[in-house]
């Protein structure tokens, strides 16, 4: 089995002709892959993008919101040092501690109870009408002695 020359120049040209289409080929498929690679660069690009705004916004909304709160806290700080808070404080601790006083002791309840609705009488009685205006404008030894005036006119009937 000899090859004539000519099938040999037919086998090597169609070995070449093979080789230069598939050289060709692979040049369309590797500029299709670069090309796809440089499209994921340009999404991962915009992507990191968009990450370090949102990242850089939450931090400065972070950033915001602990300086809001260290300037709330400092301003509950303050307001509790103002004067009368101190009162209002022990005030509802004692409010706190009575009403407890009458869920364990009933007995004390109801004496409680009556001097707090005297009080709260005595109280409004003192705001608004006449005991208001004598105390503010006389001493309150004179008021006091209004006040005891009604108990001893009860007192008689």
């Amino acid at each position: 089995m000899e090859l004539s020359f000519q099938t040999i120049l037919f086998i090597i040209g169609g070995v070449v002709i093979g080789w230069f289409l598939s050289f060709i080929k692979s040049r369309f498929e590797v500029s299709k892959y670069k090309k796809e690679i440089k499209e994921y660069k340009e999404h991962l690009n915009r992507q990191m993008k968009i990450t370090n705004d949102g990242s850089k916004a939450q931090e400065d909304e972070l950033n915001k919101l602990k300086k809001e709160n260290e300037n709330l806290r400092i301003s509950v700080q303050a307001l509790g040092q103002k004067p009368g808070r101190a009162e209002l404080r022990l005030l509802n601790i004692y409010d706190n501690a009575l009403r407890k006083m009458q869920i364990r002791a009933p007995g004390f309840s109801s004496a409680w109870e009556m001097s707090l609705q005297e009080a709260e009488a005595e109280y409004e009685a003192n705001e608004t009408g006449l005991k208001s205006i004598i105390k503010r404008v006389f001493k309150p030894s004179l008021s006091q002695s209004i006040e005891q005036a009604p108990k001893e006119i009860s007192d008689l009937g």
